[in-house]
């Protein structure tokens, strides 16, 4: 099975969000595409349902691919497109159906070291990146 998922980076202020989940792991809002949905909308609904604020797009940052397995035993193989993205509020609720505990914006430093995955760590170099050189302009 193939699957298609989007998220983001959101950046505000230089700290960015994270999403702590129920079993104490921290990660970036991200679900998967919707019918005919574009990975940009889908992107944007994601952080929006997974953390309640509303968020722009600012530029795309990349993929990341993996495999994994399903409870069931069906394998998927699964592509995440991540987005450099700006809060348009601030309005922190954390999705608590979706097994969401806490929505918080954190330092660059300590953001880097709290996710679980090496792929998520990876979007907030590059997001980091982007965000520094555009402060500079």
């Amino acid at each position: 099975m193939l699957e298609v998922s989007a998220g983001g980076v959101v950046i505000h202020n230089g700290e960015f969000l994270l999403l702590k989940k129920f079993s104490n792991e921290w990660v970036l809002p991200k679900g998967r595409l919707e019918n005919n949905e574009t990975k940009e909308l889908a992107a944007i609904r994601e952080v929006q349902e997974e953390s309640g604020i509303h968020a722009e797009i600012v530029k795309y940052l990349g993929f990341v691919k993996y495999d994994y397995q399903h409870n069931d035993g069906e394998k998927v193989k699964k592509t995440v497109h991540y987005f450099y993205m700006e809060p348009e509020d601030l309005n922190l609720i954390p999705q608590r159906e979706e097994g969401f505990v806490e929505a918080i914006f954190l330092p660059y430093d300590k953001a880097v070291k709290l996710v679980k995955h090496d792929a998520e760590r990876n979007m907030l170099k590059s997001a980091n990146y982007f965000y520094e050189k555009r402060k500079r302009k």
